[in-house]
C-alpha cells in the first residue's frame, strides 16, 4: 500500500486512483497521517477487505508528474533518528574512521517538508545526502535484531539536507542545528508499507543534481543495517510509532569534491529509491538573514 498526504489528508495511492482515507472508511479511520500510523495493520486489513473506491480520479503518475501536490507524509514524529557514517565510501570521502556502533544524531520535526517542496537556501553551504528513511509502526523498548524489521511500518525516501559551514564551525563538528533548517528534510513522495518490500536491504539509492548524477548505490552497502539500528536505539529509547530513522547516506556528498561542490539557486535535487518512488525539490536563494 502507498500512503500520501494531499491537501493535508491521509490518501491511499491505489492503481485505480486516490481513496481518503477518511472519507472512505465514513470516519472508521483518521483524516491526518500521522495520527494513522499507530492503526496502519488494521487500514491494510480494511483496504484489503473493502476494497473502497476511488474518491479522486488522479494516478500515480499524475502525482509523480507533479510531486508538488503531495505534502510530506509525516509531519509530527515523536522523534527523528539520523544515522551518520553509514556507508563505507562516505567514509573514506570524508576522511573519518568507520564508527564501533551506529553514530547517532537528530534532525528535527520542522524541517520536514514534502517531496516535491521548493527549498529556500540559508547562507552557508548545502549539501545533499539521500537516504532511505524507515518509519516505525510498532514501537518498544529493547527490540531483538531478528524481529526489528517487523517493527517498520513503511519506507520513503529521504534528504538529509546539512549546511556545512555551521556543521564544521565547532570542534568536534554539531549536526543537529545545521541538518535542521527549513526545508531541511523532504521525504515521500508517500508511505510505502513494508509489505510491498521483498528486501529494504538491498534497494538502489541514488540522486542528481540538475541532471548530473552524484550518489549511487544499493542500501546493501550500509555498514550497520537497518535491524542493527533499530536494535541499538531502542536498547536507550524508546520507540514510538511514526518516528522516523535516516539510516545513512552513500558515498558522492557535495563536501567530498574537489573542489568541494553545494547546491545553488535554481538547482533541482533528484532522489530516489528503487521501489519506493523520488523527491524532486528545486532550490532559491534565501535572505541573508535566513
Amino acid at each position: 500500500m502507498k500512503l500520501g498526504r494531499i491537501k493535508h489528508r491521509a490518501t491511499i495511492i491505489a492503481e485505480s486512483g486516490l481513496i481518503d482515507v477518511e472519507r472512505a472508511s465514513k470516519g472508521r479511520f483518521p483524516s491526518d497521517l500521522d495520527d494513522l500510523i499507530p492503526q496502519l495493520a488494521a487500514v491494510m486489513s480494511w483496504f484489503e477487505s473493502e476494497r473502497p473506491a476511488v474518491t479522486d480520479p488522479r494516478t500515480q503518475a499524475e502525482l509523480e508528474a507533479d510531486l508538488s501536490q503531495l505534502d510530506a507524509p509525516l509531519l509530527r514524529p515523536r522523534q527523528i533518528f539520523a544515522v551518520g557514517i553509514n556507508y563505507r565510501g562516505h567514509a573514506d570521502e570524508v576522511d573519518l574512521a568507520l564508527p564501533p556502533s551506529p553514530m547517532i544524531f537528530t534532525k528535527f520535526a520542522s524541517s520536514l517538508t514534502g517531496p516535491g517542496s521548493t527549498i529556500v537556501l540559508p547562507p552557508g553551504t548545502v549539501d545533499w545526502e539521500v537516504e532511505l528513511v524507515a518509519v516505525i509502526g510498532q514501537g518498544g523498548r529493547n527490540i531483538a535484531p531478528e524481529t526489528a524489521l517487523s517493527h517498520v511500518g513503511a519506507y520513503c525516501v529521504g534528504q538529509d539536507l546539512s549546511e556545512r559551514t555551521h556543521q564544521m564551525a565547532c570542534s568536534p563538528a554539531q549536526f543537529s542545528m545545521a541538518k535542521s533548517h527549513r526545508g531541511f528534510a523532504p521525504i515521500g513522495p508517500w508511505l510505502t508499507t513494508a509489505d510491498e518490500l521483498d528486501n529494504p536491504q538491498d534497494l538502489a539509492i541514488a540522486c542528481d543534481l540538475d541532471g548530473e548524477v552524484m550518489q549511487s548505490a544499493r542500501t546493501s552497502m550500509m555498514l550497520f543495517d537497518l535491524p542493527t539500528q533499530i536494535a541499538y536505539l531502542s536498547s536507550i529509547c524508546e520507540l514510538y510509532p511514526g518516528d522516523l530513522i535516516f539510516t545513512g547516506t552513500p558515498a558522492g556528498v557535495g563536501l567530498s569534491h574537489q573542489p568541494p561542490r553545494f547546491i545553488r539557486p535554481g538547482e533541482v535535487l533528484h532522489s530516489r529509491i528503487e521501489k519506493l518512488g523520488a523527491l524532486r525539490n528545486p532550490f532559491v536563494q534565501g535572505s541573508a538573514g535566513g
